[in-house]
């Protein structure tokens, strides 16, 4: 499960100097095996790796540096802790999987006597061993004293199945899986566990309040860097009937502080998990009960960190002290993670351990593994080269809300706040063209940091709604884009008054209730944010026949402002763009150069390439404005690069009847 268990096969292959040699196919450290493919293999020098059994101990340093340098191609991923293991095993393949069933019964008291007992004299059962030598020794031992062996279970890490045959280790895998199973089921039929607290059993659990739970969750686990840098998460809910029962539990927060099921996971979900008991239904006191919880952890996890570090002598930089995993009473789990693969990978395996702790408890006790072991391998550095410690995107860990998203300028914005690292909420009443926007950018970023919702600004309820939604499927809002508009082409003397009001409706109240909307969920965060509104150069430089719009995006502008003076004791920044003459492409046009363009075009007798020249000869710099500059300076402002806050930035390549005064 992402990245924990791993299979490998020894193979002969001819080298540069058309010699056979012995190499072992294993693994990358961290691949998922639901998901890989030839190159998340790395093939080493087999031989040289044997020859460390002879070995009493080897640094990890130097562990590092022999497998580094027994790769037969640079370019292959880290080798996974285990080769040593496949190495020394004189198997062609062999699998090694952390099967729930198997770390279940190593679980308990009298584990290791209960799989001999259930999975017979073909296993050999071990108790834990640190990856590495040591383990890879441990098990040579066994199946050297013992050639007839199918199986290695080693406490809390796992079973490692062997053949000449991929069919036959796989065969031993599924075998002595169904062993465990079928005695895990026998022993725990007609059992239960402990009774759940009615109190919070029958909690309403809607969109609502998953965000504002997620909300307040990830603002109060935001913390900052050495160098100053907000880092902020993205959430996961997973609420499933199984969950939102154990989360009831009186054992709960039992289910919380027991540890991991194997130290691999540690690294994903920290080994002890944090328990809200979420029984406050008014916010400000539900935000003191997250606050409290969240200062309780810390304090453990720092606390355990430094008797960690004092006990070993050693020197390691400590992770951010906050929990990625909530069991939150009556509502199931909520994870958290630095990007939104960290988040669902938490949340897998978590749900996995709720599950498997649930069994283990029915079928007799749930035995942790020592606090010592799950932080050696925690801070391990194999272990901790599985996480993307790269220096982040400036906008990783961001959400950010996009109201009309299916038009040009919409996808502009959306693709330079995604190419920033920014998880991009799209927001659309139009689902066709929402539906396009979506998939060209899936295309092109894949689906992990982009969501689409429908939603009509000029109703607030759906803005709300909306808002909610995106909230619980990513954890909150960070950034919000009001670029939703329409217009309408006619003199004051001709305006309808309907149409004149729909304009208002979208562009005026859209922003209204858009940026209304979010003030709650900035509350609730506590870490600031970005609004950036896409206003239009006509703000400063209207045309005639172009009242309607004019007036609403200049009405826009002031609310934009105020919101800039008003949001600014939530560290909350109000920016606006001005774009100018952005006309998008054949495959996502500008549905306001749909409307306007015909008319220009004929008023001018040019074509619509000769429009589009006609513009750009219009401005100072003499660009054609695209929907991408648009999104760069959305970006800008939403870096918080600068101290800035009701600011005006002109897209329009310099009009200088438009410039801000």
């Amino acid at each position: 499960l992402h990245g924990g268990g791993n299979t490998s096969v020894k193979l002969e292959v001819e080298n540069i100097l058309g010699e056979t040699e012995k190499i072992l196919l294993i693994k990358g450290s961290g691949i998922d095996l639901a998901t890989i493919d030839p190159s998340g293999f790395i093939g080493l020098e087999l031989e040289p790796l044997r020859k460390l059994r002879n070995l009493d101990s080897i640094p990890d340093e130097e562990m590092e540096n022999q497998l580094q340098v027994r790769k037969i191609s640079f370019r292959s991923p880290a080798p996974s802790v285990e080769v040593l293991l496949h190495a020394f095993l004189p198997h062609r393949f062999i699998v090694h999987t952390h099967a729930e069933a198997i770390l279940i019964l190593t679980s308990q008291p009298h584990g290791v006597n209960i799989l001999r007992e259930v999975l017979g004299t073909k296993a050999a059962i071990l108790p834990y061993f640190r990856p590495g030598l040591p383990l890879a020794k441990a098990g040579l031992r066994e199946y050297e004293q013992n050639p007839e062996l199918e199986a290695l279970v080693v406490a809390g890490h796992g079973i490692f199945t062997f053949g000449e045959e991929a069919g036959t280790a796989y065969e031993h895998t599924v075998a002595f899986v169904n062993k465990a199973e079928t005695f895990i089921r026998r022993k725990t039929r007609g059992r239960k566990v402990g009774p759940v607290r009615p109190e919070v059993s029958a909690r309403k659990k809607d969109a609502p309040f998953f965000a504002r739970l997620t909300q307040m969750i990830r603002g109060a686990a935001a913390f900052r860097t050495e160098e100053g840098k907000l880092r902020r998460f993205y959430a996961e809910v997973r609420s499933t009937p199984e969950l939102i029962h154990a989360s009831a539990l009186r054992e709960a927060g039992d289910l919380c502080s027991s540890g991991v099921l194997t130290p691999d996971h540690a690294i994903r979900t920290k080994n002890k998990w944090a328990f809200i008991e979420c029984m406050e239904e008014e916010e400000t006191s539900l935000k003191e009960v997250i606050r409290k919880s969240l200062q309780e952890y810390r304090e453990d996890y720092d606390r355990a960190f430094a008797t960690q570090t004092q006990t070993r002598g050693f020197a390691w930089n400590k992770r951010d002290s906050n929990p990625r995993v909530f069991l939150v009473a009556g509502a199931g789990l909520i994870t958290l993670g630095l990007t939104r693969k960290e988040a669902r990978i938490a949340a897998d395996i978590a749900e996995r351990t709720v599950v498997a702790k649930i069994l283990a408890r029915t079928l007799g006790k749930y035995v942790p593994i020592p606090e010592d072991h799950v932080f050696e391998m925690e801070y391990w550095g194999p272990q901790q080269r599985k996480l993307d410690l790269k220096t982040p995107p400036p906008l990783q860990g961001q959400v950010a809300v996009i109201t009309g998203a299916g038009g040009a300028i919409g996808l502009g914005i959306a693709d330079r706040l995604l190419a920033a690292g920014a998880a991009v909420a799209l927001g659309d009443i139009a689902e066709k063209s929402l539906e396009k926007v979506y998939s060209l950018l899936s295309e092109k970023y894949g689906q992990d940091r982009l969501e689409k919702i429908s939603l009509d600004v000029t109703c607030y309820e759906s803005v709300e709604k909306a808002f909610a939604e995106i909230s619980r499927r990513l954890g909150g809002i960070d950034i919000l884009v009001p670029n939703a508009g329409v217009a309408h082409v006619a003199k004051v003397e001709d305006l309808d008054s309907e149409k004149f009001k729909q304009v208002i409706d979208v562009n005026l109240i859209g922003t209204f209730h858009a940026i209304k909307a979010c003030v709650p969920v900035f509350r609730r965060q506590g870490t600031g944010g970005s609004v950036v509104v896409v206003s239009s150069k006509n703000v400063f430089d209207p045309g005639a026949s172009f009242g309607a719009y004019s007036a609403s995006k200049a009405g826009a502008h002031q609310i934009a402002k105020i919101a800039a003076l008003e949001l600014a004791d939530l560290g909350v920044r109000v920016n606006l763009v001005n774009p100018d003459a952005v006309f998008g492409d054949n495959e996502v046009p500008s549905k306001l150069w749909e409307l306007v363009g015909p008319e220009r075009m004929k008023s001018r007798g040019l074509d619509p390439e000769g429009l589009k020249e006609y513009y750009r000869q219009r401005n100072l710099l003499k660009v054609r404005v695209t929907a991408e500059h648009v999104g760069n300076a959305v970006v800008f402002f939403a870096s918080e690069l600068t101290p800035t806050t009701g600011a005006t930035l002109p897209i329009d390549g310099g009009i200088p009847a438009a410039f801000p005064r």
